[in-house]
């Protein structure tokens, strides 16, 4: 029995042709011909089952043959802002691993003590697109790139906000916690600070704005750890 195949189209219900690099993935990589079967992942909640009518070159056609809606693992919604590490690598490990575990969007911050102030997108787009794929997730992450973390804080915040940081002078309250006391339909957003951490002025910032500032324990972990460990902890709370 054949594997079948998960491809990411965004407007399957008003095409009838994969996207460039979908096709050329079906196409020339697993070497799909007419009649076989695949799923077409709209980003939306729904999973299309569909066959292929016809193959040519570099292009792929399909019909579809039954939409099937899938319910969120999750309640409300778990947004997480972070400061990106001067190793691309570890934050693109980072987003694939928080895809996997199931989040809603992501906002990288340029801080005060940041190593990183520009980011490729679209690279980052890319891993969420092949992790969510691979983890079968119905809703596509959204990554909305770099934001200054003075202008990102100023923006109006729904539901619940926190800000992640390891200054002993400035209270902290248990993430964990703070879930327990927080309905699980609530929306969620997490601020992760770079290696440096925040600076204190960006602490008391955010605290000015409403976050509430949290640690995740007592060990002093690094940028991608923390910010995959706030996501993890979310989804046990949140998770249906």
């Amino acid at each position: 029995m054949k594997e079948v195949r998960y491809f990411y189209v965004p407007d399957a219900t008003d095409n009838n042709e994969l996207p460039e690099l979908e096709a050329h993935h079906a196409v020339k990589v697993l070497i799909m011909k007419t009649g076989d079967e695949l799923f077409l992942m709209d980003g939306k909640g729904y999973f299309h089952k569909a066959i292929i009518t016809l193959t040519t070159g570099k292009r792929c056609y399909y019909e579809i043959t039954e939409s099937i809606k899938q319910d969120k693992t999750w309640n409300g919604k778990i947004n997480l802002a972070i400061a990106p590490t001067k190793d691309i690598g570890r934050m693109e490990w980072m987003s694939e691993k928080i895809t996997e575990i199931g989040f809603d969007s992501i906002t990288f911050l340029d801080c005060d003590f940041s190593e990183r102030k520009t980011l490729r997108n679209d690279r980052i787009e890319k891993i969420i697109v092949s992790a969510a794929k691979q983890s079968r997730k119905p809703l596509m992450p959204v990554s909305y790139g770099m934001a200054s973390f003075r202008k990102f804080i100023e923006r109006p915040f729904q539901g619940k906000t926190y800000i992640c940081h390891c200054y002993d002078e400035i209270e902290r309250n248990d993430f964990m916690e703070c879930l327990r006391h927080t309905a699980t339909d609530d929306e969620i957003t997490i601020l992760v600070g770079p290696e440096g951490d925040f600076s204190t002025e960006e602490v008391r910032k955010a605290i000015e704005k409403g976050a509430v500032p949290v640690s995740l324990g007592k060990s002093r972990l690094r940028t991608e750890t923390a910010g995959l460990m706030a996501v993890a902890i979310s989804q046990m709370y949140k998770r249906n």
